[in-house]
């Protein structure tokens, strides 16, 4: 929560750093912060001290919104889901990774890029140059700017929309763990530690083989943005069957959760590949370092919610597993299910909007 809460009020600085100084300067900074901070964490005596480590690390920290930029700017406007998607399969690394080597998730920080478009990277670098001092009314068109973005409903309910799908993640995320382990006297299915870390990393290596392989001919005949309310649909339906998982043991159990956790985790994936790319449409390339640093800003605030909230939810869960309408269990995933159902709902006019170009594609 400490490291969501920091990157909240440093994203959009970052954003405008980004925009300002190149993409390729805050990366590496971000990525220096990274050694540095998660070093200093991992060496941490007292709880004091690894909060203050890792709300540095928050402040600065701030790739993740020049990234997703950087992948539009990028490639080609065919392969532009291709690359949205191998960013947001970075989490599905991080999952893989993270068991594999105690169990220490590093979602936030696994971003990796292809080294063979360095070329194009930097003639994209050199026209942000070359813009910039070409035009030489920015700085007094920065508050005019900022305003134009705000009012870009096109860009606002694309991350209205991501925020809230982040919400739901954030909460399923922390819910099914405790779920997972939880007694059979709670509904819970008494999975070890070591049960779910493999859970989650045969999780994260189907995410990432989906995104390289499946995802981009999915956005290539259909596009990038009808998959985004089926994979809703499809994510409410799936957590719906949870509960009733707790009735199960053995073999059929575990291979049960683990096609329910792969799939959740492509329906998640889907959904947020193509909220990244409405974003990055809807403004220009000059304004895309801010607008992702908006985002990333208002998401950050969102995930620091998340474990909080799902931590008194599924113990108030616990404390009423014989409601008078439903067992604490169905309340617990009919809320997540809530969150998700008004996320799609958000996904029709006249709220959510787009560009004509995507609605054609």
């Amino acid at each position: 929560a400490t490291y969501f809460l920091a990157r909240t009020f440093s994203s959009v600085p970052w954003g405008i750093f980004a925009d300002k100084y190149g993409r390729k300067l805050c990366i590496v900074i971000s990525i220096l912060s990274v050694v540095v901070f998660n070093t200093l964490f991992g060496l941490s005596t007292s709880y004091r001290m690894a909060i203050v480590t890792r709300g540095f690390l928050g402040l600065f920290c701030g790739m993740l919104g020049p990234v997703k930029a950087y992948a539009t700017e990028v490639c080609r406007k065919e392969h532009q889901a291709l690359g949205m998607s191998l960013v947001t399969s970075s989490r599905a690394i991080g999952l893989v990774v993270g068991p594999a080597i105690g169990g220490f998730l590093a979602q936030e920080t696994l971003h990796f890029h292809n080294d063979k478009n360095v070329e194009p990277i930097d003639e994209v670098e050199a026209q942000v140059g070359d813009s910039n001092s070409e035009d030489g009314k920015a700085k007094e068109s920065c508050g005019a700017s900022t305003k134009s973005l705000l009012k870009n409903w096109q860009l606002m309910s694309a991350i209205i929309l991501y925020c809230i799908f982040c919400l739901r993640d954030t909460a399923y995320l922390e819910i099914f763990s405790l779920w997972a382990v939880g007694s059979r006297k709670f509904r819970g299915l008494s999975l070890t530690s070591q049960d779910v870390g493999i859970v989650l990393a045969i999780s994260g290596i189907g995410v990432l083989v989906y995104q390289l392989v499946v995802y981009p001919f999915l956005a290539k005949y259909f596009g990038p943005i009808r998959p985004l309310r089926p994979a809703a649909v499809l994510s409410i339906l799936l957590v719906r069957t949870y509960p009733f998982m707790a009735n199960l043991q053995g073999l059929g159990l575990k291979l049960l959760i683990n096609l329910a956790s792969l799939l959740a985790n492509i329906f998640s994936a889907t959904i947020t590949t193509a909220c990244n790319i409405l974003q990055n449409n809807a403004v220009t390339q000059e304004q895309r370092g801010f607008a992702n640093g908006i985002s990333v800003t208002l998401m950050s605030l969102f995930k620091s919610m998340g474990p909080a909230a799902a931590g008194i939810l599924f113990s108030l869960a616990q404390k009423h597993m014989t409601g008078l309408l439903l067992p604490g269990d169905q309340i617990l995933f009919l809320t997540i299910n809530l969150v998700a159902v008004i996320g799609l709902i958000l996904t029709f006019k006249p709220f959510f909007s787009m560009s004509d170009a995507l609605r054609h594609s």
